[in-house]
């Protein structure tokens, strides 16, 4: 498996974590370029691992999986929150509504829940004790692929994305998520509740679930069955049912539960879980 860890030249963060990359784990310059940087190269566990560093910003990379040849892609990211929030964050892409931060309308990217578990559980084992708020997030954002990919995020401020430290973290966070090989876990699509998922987070650590894309309650009014059958047909594992953050349905509960069972779609309630 060939996987690309993308970075851009305009986000801190994510040279950070491309220098964290090289410096901890032994990348090496290859003689390719592309977007007139070096590119580098590591080969772990049958994995063809490569660095690429972009000029353009992330979340406008469109169809990048277009030029550049891998299986998966993880963008090595800042993350922005209005509360200014220390955070490390992993997310899928794709837009459930308009395409304001890149991507395509009403267009999901596909995802691997189990990379993106893999990477979550990483997350918390490396960070743990470090102060952070440790969070997926819900798909949202560009750029458009037709390539699994995730993000991988320091949040929220220039102290955090410059911060050496957390650098190493995130690097370590990759590799180590790259290198799990557990793929035991019940696959699941999360609809509801709030951007930081917080139950879907609980459910991602202390239970065999694994999530690919999460639509959150601010975006369920846009929600209907292309956009469940895309987030479907987008996860690269067989679905085994949706789990609804129950509480976090607000006034499209009833709506949403008549849309699964007229697709015939398995569905758990966080509560219930939990």
């Amino acid at each position: 498996m060939n996987v690309a860890i993308i970075s851009s030249s305009k986000d801190p963060a994510g040279v950070n974590i491309r220098k964290n990359l090289i410096e901890l784990f032994g990348f090496e310059e290859s003689s390719d370029k592309f977007d007139n940087n070096p590119i580098y190269e590591l080969e772990i566990q049958n994995k063809i691992i490569r660095l690429y560093l972009i000029n353009d910003e992330l979340i406008f990379s469109e169809r990048i999986d277009k030029k550049i040849d891998a299986d998966a892609f993880v963008f090595a990211s800042k993350h922005r929150s209005k509360e200014n929030t220390k955070s490390f964050a992993v997310h899928a892409i794709g837009n459930w509504g308009n395409p304001d931060f890149g991507g395509q309308e009403k267009k999901l990217c596909p995802s691997s829940a189990v990379l993106l578990k893999n990477l979550f559980l990483e997350l918390n084992n490396t960070a743990k004790d470090y102060g952070y708020e440790l969070t997926m997030e819900a798909t949202h954002h560009g750029p458009y692929t037709e390539k699994p990919a995730v993000f991988v995020e320091v949040g929220s401020t220039e102290a955090e994305w410059s911060d050496a430290e957390n650098g190493k973290i995130i690097a370590k966070t990759i590799m180590n998520g790259l290198k799990n090989e557990n793929q035991s876990y019940k696959i699941a699509v999360g609809i509801g509740g709030p951007h930081y998922c917080n139950n879907f987070n609980k459910l991602a650590l202390r239970t065999d679930i694994a999530f690919s894309h999460i639509c959150p309650k601010y975006h369920l009014d846009k929600l209907d069955e292309d956009l469940v059958k895309q987030a479907i047909e987008k996860t690269k594992e067989k679905l085994d049912f949706v789990v609804l953050d129950w509480k976090g349905l607000g006034a499209e509960k009833q709506r949403i539960v008549d849309m699964l069972k007229s697709m015939n779609l398995e569905y758990k309630r966080t509560d219930q879980i939990l």
